[in-house]
């Protein structure tokens, strides 16, 4: 599993491509990380600068105060919250706990679950593939079809979760869906979701709706619909948005029963003080989503029009990140970061090869500088490719 290339053509993330070109991390452009190009808010900063103080207590391990606020600021009920190191840490407790036998993974997508599930419990993995010419769109009826053709019919709504010191159920099956897809950027409308989240209730198996990048288009969640349902589980990450994946938070919603029962296997102090105290704040700041939405939309046009006029292919997306694709995109990533410049590799991606590429919507000026880069390669505006 790769996610980008270096200049002797292998994976190096942002620390391992400053100290093999030898220069500070901080003249690196991240275009990998798909993360808020405004930065951390103004009042995140604030408020992790008066609670320095407090780092010499152990953060509440419940994350109570904090589930409060998150259930205020979605509508729901707090005791079906649980707060993860990340929503990546929820994916893996999810694999550990439930051991399912069978797992449905539309590709390309994430391939934190594919990996989750091999290291935990040994999943049998079963691809849904995704189609480029559809734009890697799901069919819901298509992928109903695979979920009834690949998942056992179980009878489990009465059975009870484990209780401490019990394994944990051997059997249960499970279905995962990013939405927007990673790397796609595509969005599966909330309706389209929940007919999904009806066909596995009644296969019996769990749907895990991966919300990551949601806060871009909020409208379309299915956080809410959790409380009506047995099988529905939706995480999220506060890092895309709110800029904070260097504090590694994230949340996920279950239905209460399943939220009880996975404390059981949930490591303590999972979220350390700062990072409560930071989600905490992000919730409040009103000014700064607004102002994200705003940022966000001006970028978009603006390497929209800078891909068009290059001629290179690209999705178009609900989230603040593209998916691009052209012959010689290996190329283009070793040119690219022998100056400085991170993109993700396609090949990262179950279901996708290494003519593609995830770029992130970063800041005016290094978006400015990618296009000027980009234009070296491509031409101008010929869409001929120079490589």
């Amino acid at each position: 599993m790769k996610s980008g290339y270096d200049i002797s053509g292998n994976f190096r993330d942002l620390y391992r491509l400053a100290e093999d070109l030898k220069i500070p991390e901080r003249r690196i452009i991240d275009f990998s990380t798909a993360s808020n190009p405004l930065g951390i808010s103004k009042k995140i900063k604030a408020d992790l600068r008066k609670h320095l103080k407090y780092l010499h207590s152990y953060p509440d391990e419940e994350a109570k105060r904090l589930r409060n606020r998150l259930a205020r600021h979605n509508a729901i009920e707090p005791e079906t919250i649980l707060c993860g190191n990340g929503s990546t840490a929820l994916v893996y407790l999810l694999a550990r706990a439930l051991r399912p036998l069978k797992v449905i993974i539309p590709v390309p997508t994430f391939s934190i679950y594919e990996r989750a599930c091999y290291t935990c419990c040994d999943s049998e993995i079963i691809y849904c593939r995704l189609k480029h010419e559809n734009n890697f769109d799901i069919d819901p009826g298509e992928f109903i079809k695979t979920m009834e053709e690949n998942l056992l019919v179980e009878e489990r709504q009465n059975v009870n979760f484990p209780v401490s010191g019990s394994p944990p159920f051997p059997s249960f099956n499970m279905v995962f869906l990013c939405n927007p897809n990673n790397p796609t950027g595509r969005l599966l409308k909330k309706d389209k979701i929940k007919e999904i989240s009806e066909a596995a209730g009644r296969l019996g198996c769990y749907l895990v709706v991966d919300e990551a990048f949601i806060d871009f288009c909020p409208a379309d969640s299915v956080i809410k619909d959790v409380a009506e349902s047995t099988k529905l589980i939706v995480l999220r990450s506060m890092s895309p948005f709110y800029a904070l994946p260097g504090l590694r938070f994230g949340y996920g919603v279950f239905p209460r029963q399943l939220a009880a029962g996975l404390k059981e296997y949930k490591e303590p102090w999972t979220v350390n003080g700062l990072a409560q105290r930071a989600a905490m704040a992000a919730l409040k700041d009103e000014a700064y989503r607004r102002e994200t939405f705003r940022a966000i939309q001006d970028e978009k046009k603006y390497l929209e029009k800078n891909f068009r006029k290059m001629g290179i292919e690209f999705l178009t997306s609900a989230a603040n990140f593209y998916l691009v694709k052209t012959d010689n995109a290996g190329e283009i990533c070793r040119q690219l970061q022998k100056k400085g410049i991170l993109l993700s590799g396609g090949a990262h991606f179950s279901g996708l090869d290494s003519a593609h590429i995830r770029i992130a919507v970063k800041s005016h000026r290094e978006n400015s500088i990618l296009i000027k880069e980009l234009k070296k390669i491509f031409g101008p505006g010929d869409g001929q490719h120079a490589v």
